[in-house]
């Protein structure tokens, strides 16, 4: 039975352009951030089986906005790590299909794959990109963009699996107001060029 299990995931993988990466970047090796290491340290044990059933809620993730090239993407490979929970990343602008309806389908299924790896961290990178133009009107994609990202959001707000989401984001004036809201991310992080005691 578990083979089969292993076997559907892996195929998730190759379908759903879900890459798996061994989580092999220590904490430590992220300057800075102490705010975010403080948080991350309160919430370790959060997504264990003996924390649900103590009745202690799951954390549903969190965004890191920032200037590009600041240590975003290494965080939230440091966060698996910390963590030692198996990392995800899911490429949003692989989803796209050609035809009707397929890229709803895509959407709901990667999340499905994330949720049979459970549990895990789910990287979302650049999340801004991804979801470009799901704040508009729908007369160029006929409103494919804003029904697949209602789809993450609407996963992400009431998602019972311990699937933690770190999203980046490099421009978060891109992203419509409904994904900053409450609920969807527990917190919003902003990662500043490091300074000299940083470097």
């Amino acid at each position: 039975m578990l083979m089969v299990l292993d076997q559907i995931i892996l195929q998730g993988f190759l379908r759903f352009n879900l890459d798996y990466f061994e989580p092999n970047v220590s904490i430590e090796d992220v300057g800075g951030l102490k705010n975010l290491k403080n948080w991350l340290t309160e919430r370790k044990g959060a997504l264990a089986p003996n924390a649900r059933e103590f009745g202690i809620q799951a954390p549903k993730g969190l965004l890191m906005l920032g200037v590009p090239g600041c240590g975003k993407s290494l965080t939230a490979k440091a966060i698996a790590s910390m963590w030692e929970y198996p990392l995800v990343r899911f490429d949003l602008s692989k989803v796209f299909g050609s035809l009707v309806g397929q890229t709803e389908q895509r959407m709901r299924a990667a999340l499905e794959v994330a949720e049979a790896v459970a549990p895990c961290i789910l990287w979302i990178d650049e999340i801004e990109k991804g979801m470009a133009g799901a704040g508009s009107s729908g007369d160029l994609d006929s409103g494919v963009t804003a029904r697949t990202f209602g789809i993450l959001l609407t996963w992400m707000q009431e998602k019972t699996s311990p699937v933690f989401v770190v999203a980046t984001s490099n421009r978060v004036s891109n992203l419509p107001a409904e994904a900053l809201r409450k609920g969807r991310f527990d917190e919003i992080f902003f990662v500043d060029l490091p300074s000299k005691a940083v470097r």
